[in-house]
C-alpha cells in the first residue's frame, strides 16, 4: 500500500480493541495544478508571511499560533501543546452508538476514509466488528482527533474493511428554513406532474462513477494544449436561455423528443441479421401467382 495513513491508533467496541490504521479515500492529484505567476518576468511568485504592522518579513521559526482574546491580545499556543490536546480520541476511535443507516442526513456527510487493520492480531477482532454492522444493517459512530481537531465518524463495512465517513457537526449545517421559506407554495396540476414523471423514467438509468468525467479539467487541458502550440483558445457558444411560456406544452414536447430518442437508440441497436440466419422475407403477391401459375 503507497499511500501513508492519515492517522494510526485503536478501533474499540466495548472491551474489544484493535489496531488501526486510516487512509483517505479520495484523492485530488490528478487536478491540473497552476501557479501565479509574475507577468512582466515569467517568474514564480513566492507567498511570504509578513508582520501586519510593521511590515517585515516573519520566518518559518518566528511563527506560532494564537487565540485572540482582546483586541489585539493573544494567548499563544506552541505546536507541542496543541498536539497534546488531552482527548482519548487522538489515539482511539471508541465506537459510542449504532444507528440505521438511513438516519444519517445526507447533508452531514463529508469527506471518507478507509480504516484497516495495522497489525495481524488485529485481524479478528476487525472481522467482528465489521462483520456485526453488516449483519445489523447499521453504522457506528466514533470519534476521531485528525489534523489538530475531533471529528465525528460514521462507520460503515466496506468490503473486506470498514468505510469511515467524518461527519459535519450540526453547527456547521446552515438551517434550510433561511433558504426554502421564501419558496412560494406552488400547486402543480398532476398532468403536469405525470408528464414530468413520464420524463424522469425515460431517462432512468444506474449510476457509474465511470460515465462522469471532469469535463471542466479536459476543457481547462485543452486550453492549455492550445495555448502551447500557439493557437486560437477553443470556445464554447454560449448557451441562449429557453423562453418558455406555456410549461404544459414544454413538458408535453419533452415528452415527444425523449420518445423520439429511445425508439431512434433502440432501431440503431438492433442487430441486423444476415446470412442463413436472417429472417426469410415476405412472398409478394405477385409473387404467389407465379408460383401457382407454374
Amino acid at each position: 500500500m503507497e499511500a501513508r495513513p492519515t492517522w494510526k491508533g485503536y478501533l474499540k467496541l466495548s472491551l474489544v480493541s484493535c489496531a488501526v490504521a486510516m487512509y483517505t479515500a479520495t484523492s485530488t492529484s490528478s487536478r491540473i495544478r497552476l501557479n501565479i505567476i509574475n507577468r512582466e518576468t515569467g517568474n514564480r511568485i513566492r507567498n511570504q508571511a509578513v508582520d501586519a504592522e510593521t511590515g517585515d518579513v516573519v520566518e518559518n521559526d518566528a511563527k506560532v499560533k494564537g487565540y485572540e482574546v482582546d483586541d489585539g491580545h493573544y494567548v499563544l499556543l506552541e505546536d507541542d501543546e496543541l498536539d497534546d490536546v488531552a482527548l482519548e480520541s487522538t489515539h482511539t476511535i471508541d465506537i459510542e452508538s449504532f444507528v440505521p443507516r438511513e438516519e444519517v442526513d445526507e447533508i452531514y456527510l463529508d469527506e471518507s476514509f478507509y480504516l484497516v487493520p495495522n497489525d495481524p492480531v488485529a485481524y479478528e477482532a476487525f472481522a467482528v466488528i465489521r462483520e456485526a454492522m453488516k449483519k445489523k444493517g447499521m453504522v457506528g459512530l466514533g470519534r476521531v482527533v485528525t489534523h489538530r481537531r475531533e471529528r465525528l465518524l460514521m462507520l460503515a463495512s466496506r468490503g473486506n474493511g470498514i468505510l469511515a465517513t467524518a461527519l459535519r457537526y450540526n453547527t456547521e449545517v446552515r438551517k434550510e428554513d433561511a433558504y426554502f421559506d421564501e419558496i412560494p407554495a406552488v400547486k402543480v396540476p398532476p398532468d403536469m406532474v405525470a408528464l414530468a414523471e413520464h420524463i424522469l423514467e425515460s431517462k432512468r438509468g444506474h449510476f457509474d462513477s465511470k460515465k462522469f468525467g471532469d469535463r471542466y479539467e479536459d476543457a481547462l487541458r485543452d486550453l492549455i494544449q492550445a495555448k502551447r502550440a500557439g493557437k486560437a483558445p477553443p470556445t464554447t457558444p454560449s448557451p441562449k436561455p429557453s423562453n418558455v411560456i406555456n410549461l404544459m406544452d414544454a413538458l408535453r414536447r419533452s415528452v415527444k423528443a425523449e420518445k423520439g430518442g429511445t425508439a431512434a437508440q433502440a432501431k440503431s441497436s438492433r442487430p441486423r441479421e444476415t446470412g442463413k440466419h436472417a429472417a426469410p422475407k415476405k412472398k409478394t403477391a405477385k409473387h404467389k401467382r407465379l408460383k401457382r401459375a407454374g
